[in-house]
């Protein structure tokens, strides 16, 4: 049974990091939206078309991952996905498709994760967005971290 990995946490928690280390160990299809978006787009993410675009590119990568989870292949989408609602679609999807699924979260501090950015800001990365900390700070109010219980892997 192809298991679908959904990475879970704020930019700077090193979700890419072990999403590239699980495709490697599992073997997986990684997807991550950032890699995609900024080839397509750029450096974009103050701009005000941004956020359709990302939400364009995740649609895009679904496409792909469903396909591969029909294949029986194992899927990583390293979306972030902040809000247990989105989550909870997504392991819908996959059950749909007869997929397992698991959560990956990555619980970093929120002073650490500031310190990450400054560094990854002062060292850039055609992969990787730039944010400035002022547009980082109002997230850690909008993200959801996962409960215990969305931890389990589901069949």
């Amino acid at each position: 049974m192809a298991t679908l990995h959904l990475m879970v946490g704020l930019p700077c928690s090193g979700k890419s990091t072990l999403a590239q280390q699980l495709e490697q160990e599992l073997p997986a299809l990684r997807l991550t939206t950032d890699e995609w978006h900024i080839r397509l787009f750029g450096q974009d993410a103050e701009a005000p078309e941004h956020d359709a675009r990302h939400s364009l590119m995740e649609a895009l990568l679904w496409s792909i991952a469903r396909r591969a989870l029909e294949l029986g292949t194992n899927v990583i989408l390293d979306f972030g996905f902040w809000a247990r609602e989105e989550r909870e679609d997504y392991r819908a999807r996959a059950k749909q498709l007869g997929a397992s699924s698991e959560i990956h979260f990555l619980d970093v501090p929120e002073d650490e994760l500031l310190r990450r950015l400054v560094r990854r800001n002062a060292q850039p990365s055609p992969m990787d967005f730039y944010i400035p900390e002022a547009m980082m700070k109002p997230w850690f109010a909008i993200f959801q971290k996962p409960t215990s219980d969305e931890l389990e892997r589901r069949a």
